[in-house]
């Protein structure tokens, strides 16, 4: 083991007592926790390439001094109790407050957003949005893929030399299963294998948006690429979001860089976004892109469009554009657990290379042992396996809420998206302020999100977002009497 003593030889200070003065510095500032087994005076010698003689004063001194303990039988520890311990607390002395150090204006923009909410752990009814079915994910099967690749890892695989935009076989794999199921136009060299939806949207606004550029976004709106973008400097411009999706009026002379939108299940609505003006936002994005040096490009996010219960899903807008102008994202995260951190960004093949390079010169790219399990889990068929299971999983859970809520509220909520995803949006009387509703429903143990968070201007009555894909029919039966009392 290594040992945190530095010794200089040509200090007046004795060797002995060097080590005595390094030993309790380690302990007094927990880089030796109490309880920990130090090295016997033998192998304290030997590491610090000392006397034995010179280990054993510095010990007995510690042990003397109340820092160390010997057992029998078992060596020498860090005393549980120490010297310290037992005097009293010193006096408190004003101390001049030292000045922070000083952030780039990004830091400092990041310190003036509003951290992201984290639902209360433990909670056994919790209907946060967003979150899949981890008891039905298939670990036992993930481990075989996952011990298939370790065991055949190249040294190519094991070093620096991987493609920062992600594992080969994993974009092919992408790139024709995109293809197949959302109609996505893409060759591998386009698609670039990142950590989740935010890294997309992060590497977005670093590659493409200046500060103090327009960003488009609906409103209300996904709360994740709000604060990316505000914190790169965007300036946004909300997109009222009606009953067919987000309105197009409010882009008519603006000038965007960038517009983010969720078509095929609008982020928190649930509305899908109609084929008309997919098609007309399409054509608004070519003719101003024809007419201006920096063209507005659109990024749509198709977080879950994996899960849809009613109706024909609409392919995805890429499919439908033919002048390079959409940034394609996409996340297993939901489809099947957030802890893989593996997501996807189509990009037209004019912007592969730049993406790339920025990905090279930050985080290069995500674990490449779970990128070739999860490809040779796309080829081999397991994918679209678990895939279909989760549908009918999930659709029967999206039931049993569906019901729940009419049963206990009838026509008092009012609820949206639930169509397809993994939650809806339901609208209760107002009872009171969103933040004392959540505490008050968390102390029923019942875990809630309100949508206020999704809009630029929170107001009251906008609604909870209620995630229905990780709780079971009796537990969203038993989570929906309890909410009853909030709301009745």
């Amino acid at each position: 083991m290594d040992f945190p003593l530095l010794l200089a030889p040509d200090s007046p200070l004795p060797l002995h007592r060097q080590v005595y003065l390094g030993i309790r510095a380690a302990v007094l500032d927990g880089r030796l926790g109490r309880g920990q087994r130090i090295p016997s005076t033998r192998a304290l010698a030997d590491l610090l390439q000392i006397s034995r003689t010179t280990a054993s004063l510095a010990c007995e001194q510690l042990t003397g001094e109340g820092y160390l303990e010997a057992r029998r039988g078992s060596g020498t520890y860090v005393a549980a109790r120490l010297p310290e311990d037992y005097l009293p607390p010193p006096a408190a002395q004003a101390r001049p407050a030292s000045a922070p150090p000083a952030l780039s204006r990004f830091g400092a923009r990041l310190a003036d957003l509003d951290p992201p909410p984290r639902p209360a752990a433990g909670l056994p009814y919790d209907f946060s949005p967003g979150c899949p079915a981890l008891d039905a994910f298939p670990l036992d099967l993930w481990g075989r893929l996952l011990a298939r690749q370790c065991r055949a890892a190249s040294p190519g695989q094991l070093g620096y030399g991987a493609d920062p935009a992600g594992h080969g076989p994993l974009r092919e794999a992408l790139a024709e299963y995109l293809r197949r199921s959302r109609a996505v136009r893409c060759e591998p060299e386009q698609v670039l294998v990142l950590s989740g939806t935010q890294q997309a949207l992060d590497l977005a606004a670093r590659v493409l948006v200046d500060p103090g550029e327009a960003v488009a976004m609906e409103d209300p709106g996904y709360p994740g690429a709000r604060r990316c973008f505000l914190a790169h400097g965007a300036r946004l411009l909300p997109l009222p979001v009606g009953a067919r999706g987000l309105e197009l009026d409010a882009l008519q002379g603006a000038r965007p860089r960038l517009v983010y939108l969720t078509p095929s299940h609008q982020y928190p609505t649930g509305r899908v976004l109609d084929l008309p003006r997919r098609l007309a936002l399409l054509a608004w994005a070519r003719e101003h892109g024809a007419r201006q040096a920096r063209g507005p490009l659109l990024f749509e996010d198709d977080y879950d469009s994996e899960f849809r219960f009613e109706g024909r899903p609409l392919p995805a807008m890429q499919g439908l554009d033919g002048a390079g102008t959409v940034l394609y994202s996409g996340t297993f995260s939901k489809v099947l657990f957030p802890a893989l951190r593996l997501g996807y960004l189509v990009v037209p093949p004019a912007l592969a290379q730049p993406m790339a390079r920025a990905l090279a010169v930050s985080c290069r790219q995500p674990p490449v042992m779970e990128q070739a399990a999860l490809a040779e889990a796309i080829r081999e068929g397991h994918f679209e396996r678990h895939l279909r299971r989760m549908r009918a999983l999930y659709g029967a859970r999206r039931e049993a809420l569906v019901a729940a809520l009419s049963a206990r509220f009838g026509d008092r909520v009012t609820l949206l998206g639930a169509n397809g995803g993994m939650q809806l949006l339901a609208q209760f009387p107002a009872t009171g302020p969103d933040a004392e509703l959540v505490r008050r429903a968390a102390e029923l143990g019942v875990g809630l999100s309100p949508a206020s968070q999704c809009h630029l201007a929170p107001g009251p009555g906008q609604g909870f977002l209620l995630g229905f894909s990780a709780l079971s029919p009796a537990r969203i039966r038993e989570g929906v009497r309890r909410l009853a009392s909030l709301f009745c």
